[in-house]
């Protein structure tokens, strides 16, 4: 069917298994506004499907357009987001408030929008979204109302139609929304008198919602389709508990709160109201569960409240000693119940039910609720849902029938309890969870309150049963509406001779028709237009956005922006109403972080703290406090920091450069000009085999620093000493570069393959003349000495040894040493002078060895002891072991070592080897043996052996070198960084190198917090310390440091891999593809020779690290330059900082006493009064405290004190640095440190929490002394705000001195000795625990953490050498419980490791 919808024309798009009714309310919806009114399980829902289907085509992207579903509760959000899902191609959104929604921006929206083309969500989600102008009205094609019969007063469905739609309908937009609401009850009020009372209510619903309702003739219609239970009434016969058991009880409790409201004295004043609020909670909830359910399960609610205090009333937060009284008061109630059940709660069964009964320990309601179930224990599947008031009776209900159903029928029962208007008894998960297990049979009973009358899904539900009677027609039709099986039953529990509730049920059977007979009498009358409540309510509208906050909204909306301002656990920041009502005047505090500290308004006297509030709105806005969204600055602030990363999203590949130094040049010269670098390679250690120098040949002069530089290589026998030295230039025809680099070439594949076939493979391919090869650079040997250095031009020509057949100019000649003579070898009969340093190949086994010399005085008769003692001679020895006959056994034994192998030499914490494999050295017969290259060394070999791990130093300090090139390219300030500095800035741990970041980055690290925290103090200083925090962390996130890393091509100088010699690549080798690409950075050429990914961290890391490099070689000018060509520009001048108030500080602190303490006379003494302000002292004439000045000084004592371990131990190691930092820079260290300075008599505050906070630890200080001061080393949990005073301190002693940090350390130092230092450094106790187990490999299994009565728990558990060392402690907090466990475990370790 074809209908007109406006200027579009819509056709309708159902399922084919809609029933007539199902698509009689289609066609009304898709030609106006509907409210579908039809019985629970009818198929709304697939009405609305429906509606969706036929607007698809509006609403599929690119549209603009959207549609919007709108639920009452959580749970409905994923059940009916799915089932749109499942009937509609549409992309489908799901929101609720645990997803964050309340802090996201237009862009985060925008984002939603253009992802999804339904957006399933609660209504006051969309109404935020609505004001905030997030979403606009007119964008929304469709929207839809679950169970719109909520829409009255101030329900968010009713503020939207009346805020959004009815404004936007009386301004005649052209582009509104379709209403569909959905209901099985069009009112939601007690059962009316008449059907004109039914008619007024569903008449207000038509007119709020501008929509008509629909629905069928009959409830006969229906139920031709759909299964109805059978209501059934169940009577049972109150007997109320003895008299004298309720009023001795009551008694007992009155004089229980008496007791403990005693004990509330000493605390703070709002959480003793807040104690005594809940004291009586209790007491009331304790007489309810005794007069209706009996004092059995008056003894289970207190069993239970005494565990699980929040869970009745967890809009009563309290601090930990509140939270002992309360819960100390259920342990003495429960002793009160005891008194009345001499026998206690044992013997719970179902046969002393009725005994119970008699004894009046269970009321007969409960009883009758046992006997109901059990009418139905032959059914094979039971699904039942018995709806309940109160949470307390869910609780105690299931608790009961977990104990005596399960043995009888196997039925497992749980509760549900969700949101009223308060409560919040159970999370999100936990419900889905329990209907989840409701629909799979696994759970047969749920106890629930009215959270699951609207909208829950089970088909299978066989069962309701009404144990406190429905208080509206809703309730009672929604709860009916639940059993969906064939053949259910609707049970009402209605107490004997109840009268009133009789005929109320009886209205509620009888409203269903009442209610469609009005509706389809009333059919055509058409809505009345609403006036929209904007009109008659004030409200402030942004004009350049259109967001708005009503009177109704400004007092959620001004608590927000509260809720957001910097807080602790000792103050919470909040408005404060002052009403006078004589003079109908209204005084609202605001905190003292707010940019308006009052606001007075006059008026109605009814709605004055609600006009106050929205002209606070007003006001915020007006001073970009609220933007013009009217949300809270730092939630928006948050919101760009957050998005303020890499955009594009980071990719983790990253490309790899290679310095243009030692890339080939690609050119026809016949000559070729090589600069020449003396690589001296000296031996810490003494062995068999020196070392020999190396030349180096590049086509580039290198950087001065690289020219003359030093560096060790750990080998195998101790420590090689690496120098480099320019020596002069030298010029090589073609044909002598070709012959070099054919030599290294082979001599280095020699050294890393060591198998003679695959060099025979690759042979032939190495002598390929080519000018293209990717690394242009000579390794030379040399000889003669240093002073007289030459070439070893008959070494590099030892390569063509077989090539030419040099064999056949030497048959013999005569040695110096008299040794030569003829001998036979595989190549033929040769001298053994071309036998004497070379390089041979044994065929037999393939292995190849470099010959010292012959062995005089051994032949191939002469005799060779094997391993088990047996002594054979050499020519046995062969034969028996590789069936080789020797020939020539007279000829002399030639003294034969194994090629050496290629190793990353650059590795720290390498193994020595005290001496040399036993196979190291061998006797070879020359008959075995086949000359590969001579004259050649071993101590050429030897030597070359370590050129890759130089050369990758060497290739590593010209990366640092181009990218230290880069910056100096670009800055003024001429400054010059060591290039081996910005090398340890690039390197990273991950190397395995004695050179990595990690003080450097320490260093930086510290350097930026600092810049960036005195950069944005200085900048806003209007802004409190909430926002500081956030645009700090905009300039430091690792995020922005990687972004802004990437944008200088900073990832590609990183090495983050420890040198694999296996792809070294071979200078000169043209035998594989190492094709580099040119790349141009800016004027700088690099070569990209690869990629590999990077973490993000690892790039944030290096920036840091190349910070700290700047800053220690070139100091704080040559830092903030390679920070300004980063692109982080901070303001370093000296912005007069304003003094917000005028304060006699003496009249307030003891000036004096805190100047001599901190050795430093104040120029303005108000800044040490806001200083040691607290947030929660409240005066007037002070209305800053110190969380501006600890935000300050938090970023310049970590900088002070790093520098000052960095400049005092030089020579530490750079995990070391790190560690002495964290030991040093903590709160808890702080905090020690104030005590012991007696600090805390200064602070000004006003909570009492803090103050008990104070004496206890003070308290706790004196009975342990403090020896150092570590933090962790205390098992004190130490308040947060002696450490933050440490901290503000250092701030305010910062801007009196006009920024200088020097005396910023002169002045808190002395607080903080004696001074951790290397010698006195411990690890925390986690991090020890941690490396200890890596080290030894035992299992560190997850610690176990609960929380119960304000306690933390922790539970560490190792398994060491299958011995399990477990052990508990608790604290105030988790961390510190964590702490003192996994300190405890430590001690338990290495007890055990002393004495095994």
């Amino acid at each position: 069917m074809a209908i007109d919808g406006g200027n579009q024309q819509l056709a309708a798009d159902s399922v084919p298994f809609a029933r007539s009714y199902q698509l009689e309310a289609l066609e009304k919806a898709l030609k106006g506004n509907t409210i579908v009114f039809l019985e629970t399980g009818s198929g709304k829902t697939l009405v609305a499907i429906m509606l969706l289907r036929s607007y698809a085509h509006l609403l599929r992207k690119p549209s603009p357009f959207i549609a919007v579903f709108l639920v009452p509760t959580v749970v409905l959000v994923t059940q009916q987001g799915e089932a749109i899902a499942m009937h509609t191609d549409l992309k489908v959104g799901k929101y609720y408030g645990e997803l964050g929604v309340d802090y996201w921006d237009v862009a985060t929206w925008k984002h939603e929008m253009d992802e999804h083309e339904v957006l399933v969500m609660t209504p006051a989600i969309l109404h935020a979204a609505l004001s905030h102008r997030f979403l606009n009205i007119d964008w929304i094609k469709v929207l839809i109302f679950d169970e719109c019969h909520n829409a009255r007063g101030n329900h968010f469905y009713a503020r939207i139609m009346r805020e959004f739609y009815a404004r936007r309908l009386n301004e005649n937009a052209l582009h509104l929304p379709r209403i569909f609401g959905m209901t099985a009850s069009p009112i939601k009020a007690k059962s009316l008198c008449s059907a004109t009372d039914y008619w007024k209510q569903i008449r207000q619903l038509e007119n709020l919602m501008n929509s008509k309702v629909f629905t069928c003739e009959s409830e006969s219609v229906i139920a031709q389709c759909i299964p109805f239970s059978t209501p059934k009434v169940k009577i049972y016969k109150h007997l109320d508990v003895p008299c004298d058991s309720v009023e001795g009880i009551a008694s007992d409790l009155k004089r229980l709160i008496e007791k403990h409201e005693l004990s509330l004295k000493g605390i703070s004043s709002s959480v003793a109201k807040s104690a005594t609020k809940r004291l009586s909670k209790l007491c009331s909830t304790f007489m309810f569960c005794l007069t209706e359910l009996g004092v059995w399960l008056a003894i289970q609610a207190a069993e239970t409240l005494s565990c699980e205090v929040n869970i009745v009333f967890p809009w009563l937060k309290l601090d930990v000693s509140g939270d002992k009284v309360v819960r100390d008061f259920s342990l003495d109630a429960l002793k009160v119940f005891y008194a009345f059940v001499p026998l206690g709660p044992q013997g719970s069964n179902l046969y002393d039910v009725k005994a119970k009964l008699n004894s009046g320990y269970v009321t007969s309601k409960v009883v009758c609720l046992v006997d109901t179930l059990l009418e139905y224990r032959e059914i094979k599947d039971l699904r039942c849902i018995v709806f309940v008031e109160r949470i307390i009776t869910a609780i105690v209900i299931r608790n009961l029938l977990n104990e005596l159903l399960p043995d009888v029928t196997g039925w497992r029962t749980e509760y549900t309890a969700g949101n009223t208007s308060k409560l919040q008894s159970q999370s999100r998960k936990e419900q889905n969870k329990i209907v989840d297990e409701f629909r799979k049979g696994t759970v047969n009973i749920i106890i629930a309150t009215s959270m699951l009358e609207e909208g829950l899904d089970v088909q299978r539900c066989n069962l309701v049963i009404r144990f406190d009677p429905s208080a509206t027609v809703c309730s009672f039709i929604q709860s009916r509406g639940r059993a969906r099986m064939q053949d259910s039953d609707f049970v009402l529990m209605v107490k004997s001779g109840d009268t009133a509730t009789l005929n109320r049920v009886e209205n509620y059977l009888a409203s269903g028709d009442i209610m469609r007979k009005e509706c389809l009498s009333h059919a055509s009358l058409p809505c009345e237009p609403l006036d929209s409540k904007l009109n008659s309510e004030e409200y402030y509208e942004v004009e350049s956005t259109g967001a708005i906050v009503t009177l109704s909204s400004s007092v959620s909306l001004l608590h927000f922006y509260c809720s957001r301002l910097p807080s602790d656990c000792y103050y919470k920041p909040y408005p404060r109403c002052v009403v006078d009502k004589e003079l109908k005047i209204c005084t609202l505090h605001l905190p003292r972080s707010c940019p308006i500290q009052t606001i007075t308004v006059h008026g109605n006297t009814k709605i004055l703290k609600q006009l106050a509030c929205l002209e606070a709105c007003r006001k915020l806005h007006q001073v970009s406090a609220l933007t013009d969204n009217l949300v809270p600055d730092i939630v928006r602030e948050a919101a760009d920091a957050e998005e303020f990363g890499y955009k594009p999203p980071y990719m983790e590949e990253q490309v790899q450069y290679s310095p243009p130094e030692l890339v080939g040049y690609h050119g026809n010269e016949s000559e070729r000009l090589y600069y020449c670098y003396l690589l001296e390679l000296q031996q810490e250690f003494n062995y068999t085999v020196q070392p020999q120098d190396i030349v180096l040949a590049v086509r580039m002069r290198l950087e001065s620093d690289v020219e003359t530089l030093n560096f060790d290589l750990d080998v195998d026998r101790g420590k090689l000493i690496v120098h480099v030295k320019y020596i002069g230039s030298i010029t090589l025809t073609t044909e002598l570069v070709f012959l070099c680099q054919m030599f290294q070439t082979t001599v280095f594949k020699h050294l890393f393959h060591n198998n003679i076939n695959e060099l025979h493979e690759d042979h032939g391919k190495s002598y390929a003349w080519s000018d293209c090869v990717p690394f242009d650079y000579l390794l030379l040997p040399t000889q003669g000495s240093r002073q007289h250095l030459l070439i070893d031009w008959n070494c590099i020509n030892s390569f063509l040894f077989q090539k030419n057949s040099l064999c056949d100019m030497h048959e013999c000649c005569s040695s110096p040493k008299g040794h030569g003579h003829l001998v036979h070898t595989k190549n033929g009969l040769l001298c053994t002078c071309l036998l004497e340093n070379s390089l041979v190949n044994t065929p037999h086994n393939g292995s190849m060895y470099c010959i010292t010399g012959t062995l005089g005085g051994l032949y191939g008769n002469s005799f060779l002891r094997l391993k088990d003692g047996e002594s054979v001679t050499y020519k046995e020895y062969y034969e028996k072991r590789h069936g080789i006959k020797l020939h020539f056994e007279n000829e002399t034994l030639l003294n034969g070592r194994r090629i050496f192998t290629v190793q990353n030499f650059l590795q720290r914490c390498r193994n020595e080897k005290a001496k040399e494999p036993s196979n190291a050295s061998c006797e070879l017969p020359p008959e075995l043996c086949t000359i590969i290259m001579s004259p050649i060394s071993i101590s050429t070999f030897y030597s070359f052996s370590f050129l890759p791990s130089v050369m990758h130093r060497i290739e590593s300090l010209l990366l640092a070198s181009n990218l230290k090139r880069m910056h100096m390219d670009l800055c003024t300030i001429n400054v010059d960084i060591p290039t081996i500095r910005v090398l340890e800035a690039i390197t990273t741990k991950k190397c395995q190198e004695k050179l990595h970041l990690e003080s450097l980055e320490t260093l930086g690290d510290s350097f930026l917090k600092y810049t960036a925290g005195q950069h944005v103090f200085k900048m806003y200083q209007k802004e409190h310390e909430g926002l500081l925090s956030i645009r700090k962390e905009k300039i430091i996130a690792n995020a922005t440091l990687c972004k802004l890393g990437c944008d200088c091509k900073i990832p590609g100088f990183i090495r983050n891999e420890p040198f694999d010699p296996k792809t070294w690549i071979i200078p000169g080798d043209n035998s594989a593809n190492h094709g580099l690409e040119e790349e141009l950075l800016s004027s700088r050429k690099v070569y990209v020779k690869g990629s590999r990914k990077l973490k993000s961290k690892v790039i944030a890391d290096v920036v840091e690290a190349l910070i700290g490099a700047f800053l220690s070689a070139g100091g704080e000018s040559a830092a903030l330059s390679f920070m300004a060509w980063l692109g982080i520009n901070v303001d370093f001048v000296s912005v007069p900082y304003t003094r917000p108030f005028p304060v006699n500080p003496e009249a307030h602190v003891n000036v004096r006493y805190v100047e001599s303490l901190l050795n430093y006379r104040f120029r303005d003494a108000s800044y040490l009064v806001e200083a040691l302000t607290h947030g929660s002292y409240m005066l007037p004439e002070i209305p800053r405290c110190y969380q501006r000045l600890e935000f300050l000084g938090d970023s310049v004592l970590d900088y002070v004190i790093t520098v000052h371990l960095y400049d005092k131990y030089p020579g530490l190691s750079p995990g070391l640095l790190t560690d002495l930092r964290s030991a040093s820079v903590n709160n808890d260290c702080y905090a020690q440190s104030a005590v012991k300075a007696g600090l805390h008599k200064h602070i000004l505050h006003a909570s009492q929490e803090l103050h008990r906070h104070i004496i206890e630890t003070v308290h706790d200080t004196e009975e342990t002394p403090l020896v150092s001061t570590f933090g962790w080393e205390s098992e004190i949990t130490f308040p947060k705000v002696l450490g933050d005073v440490i901290e503000s301190l250092a701030g305010a002693v910062f801007v009196d001195s006009g920024y200088n940090k020097e005396i910023v350390f002169r002045s808190i130092s002395p607080l903080l000795e004696p001074m951790i230092t290397p010698e006195t450094l411990r690890l925390h106790p986690v991090r020890e625990l941690t490396e200890l187990c890596q080290k030894k490999h035992f299992t560190f299994k997850n610690p176990i953490f609960i929380r119960e009565n304000g306690v933390s728990f922790v539970e560490v558990e190792v398994e060491a050498n299958g011995i399990v060392h477990k052990e508990s402690r608790s604290a105030s907090d988790k961390s510190t419980a964590k702490r003192l466990a996994c300190k405890a475990v430590l001690k338990s370790l290495k007890n055990r490791i002393a004495v095994v």
